[in-house]
């Protein structure tokens, strides 16, 4: 497949530190993929798409954030009803900078995984966001106001995910970190095994190590996030949820997701899907 290179001076203005961006996607079939060297960060505002990231297929849902980072090849397409996409891209030199002062080392745009990190948004969320990126898009576009921006959605989310413990070797961080791309964690603790490139035996002994968990409990967990994600944001079926997880079975899947949340999945939409808001 064909890939396109954008970059900078193409698209920022004189002077701006961002380049704001709002879409309806087409549902036409992906033809090319791009890549660039600034970052971006979007999110799905509407609907649901796919997106063809480093050579793998996901599907996003309303609530989706994905931090892209300038080697990361893709392309969207819209699915279903009109998908609407809010994307912001930011001049390498600001994110730069940032790393600089804050440490966020193998998270979120400083994420060495093979795929990006990605973030979920609730409706309440995804409505704060939504107001935060209108200041942004109708104010001057200076460093400074993209920070004041994204500063908070960067703090939230290291908050939100706690931090790896200092000794973890690289190997199994980035093993951590790709756990959450939805190929992985489908495959159970295989997929984190094979993203690990150890022998099962031994990223095991270093799993109970680190976080007292075996590589299934840990997969099991990212697997159960996911599934309270789409079940509150979307109006997916149950057994497609579950398939999504790599949880087919869905006895199995019944029974991990009450162990984790402490209710049915039925019981947990019917309770946060209630009286929820749309963003404006």
């Amino acid at each position: 497949m064909k890939t396109l290179r954008l970059n900078s001076g193409d698209i920022f203005q004189p002077g701006s530190a961002v380049h704001f961006t709002r879409a309806v996607l087409s549902k036409k079939p992906i033809r090319a993929v791009h890549d660039h060297d600034y970052y971006e960060l979007f999110w799905l505002h509407h609907g649901r798409a796919r997106h063809l990231i480093n050579g793998v297929k996901e599907v996003l849902s309303e609530g989706d954030m994905v931090f892209i980072r300038p080697a990361d090849s893709h392309a969207l397409q819209g699915m279903g009803e009109e998908t609407h996409l809010v994307n912001i891209a930011f001049r390498a030199a600001l994110i730069h900078s940032i790393a600089e002062r804050h440490d966020m080392r193998g998270r979120l745009f400083w994420s060495v995984a093979p795929q990006p990190d990605k973030a979920h948004r609730e409706i309440r969320q995804l409505a704060d966001l939504s107001r935060s990126a209108l200041r942004l898009e109708n104010g001057i576009r200076s460093g400074l106001a993209a920070e004041a921006f994204l500063l908070p959605i960067l703090a939230d989310l290291q908050s939100n995910t706690g931090p790896m413990p200092e000794t973890l070797p690289d190997w199994l961080a980035r093993a951590c970190a790709a756990a959450h791309d939805q190929p992985v964690f489908h495959d159970g603790a295989a997929g984190l095994v094979r993203v690990a490139g150890r022998a099962h035996a031994h990223v095991s002994r270093m799993m109970q190590r680190y976080f007292n968990e075996t590589p299934s409990d840990y997969v099991n967990r990212i697997r159960m996030a996911h599934a309270a994600m789409a079940l509150t944001g979307t109006s997916d079926p149950l057994s497609e949820i579950a398939a999504e997880c790599g949880l087919p079975n869905l006895s199995h899947f019944h029974r991990l997701f009450r162990a984790h949340h402490g209710l049915t999945p039925a019981d947990y939409r019917r309770k946060f899907q209630r009286n929820v808001i749309q963003p404006v």
